[in-house]
């Protein structure tokens, strides 16, 4: 009977030091969600007390939608006037019942994104052509396939600003019903 009592007492003891094991990871784990919820209210407080004039200028993120060191150009209006504003749809968008007496602002960030898209196409179809120029041989470099890419992509990126195809201007106004 004593190996019984002494296994129980044994069973007992660890099931006291598993507890206390279990607190202790417990407290830890408590204090460090105090600490985590105390970091995000300060950074919320300095967030709401911040402005874009007390920042520094490696915290000031230009293009918001753009990463830092990208080459490609982008379509954000940098020079705008009152036409820009009140501008009339081009291209395939012209032709368009929805363009009846309609507007495109030009500088909106929803013209912006639709010149991105429009863009995206672009440079679809500027791929599917140039998958059907044969190279010679010597021209399969990673180096020379990353050129051409970026070359392609700006391409791209200037064929949608100087080509009025209008896809971006019907994109436009059909996400921006009035």
């Amino acid at each position: 009977m004593l190996g019984i009592e002494k296994l129980g007492s044994m069973t007992q003891s660890s099931a006291v030091i598993e507890n206390a094991k279990n607190q202790e990871l417990n407290q830890k784990f408590s204090t460090l969600l105090e600490q985590y919820s105390k970091k995000i209210q300060d950074d919320k407080e300095f967030l709401s007390q911040s402005s874009p004039s007390n920042l520094s200028s490696n915290e000031v993120q230009e293009n918001s939608s753009r990463l830092n060191g990208d080459i490609a150009t982008d379509f954000s209006a940098k020079q705008t006037s009152e036409q820009d504003k009140q501008a009339r749809p081009q291209g395939f968008a012209a032709g368009t019942l929805k363009a009846k007496n309609r507007t495109i602002d030009k500088t909106s960030k929803l013209y912006e994104k639709s010149l991105e898209l429009e863009s995206f196409f672009v440079k679809m179809m500027v791929d599917s052509m140039r998958k059907t120029v044969t190279k010679s041989s010597g021209q399969n470099g990673f180096a020379q396939k990353m050129y051409e890419d970026m070359l392609y992509e700006e391409y791209s990126t200037a064929l949608t600003k100087n080509g009025n195809f209008g896809i971006a201007d019907a994109i436009y106004l059909e996400l921006n019903r009035e």
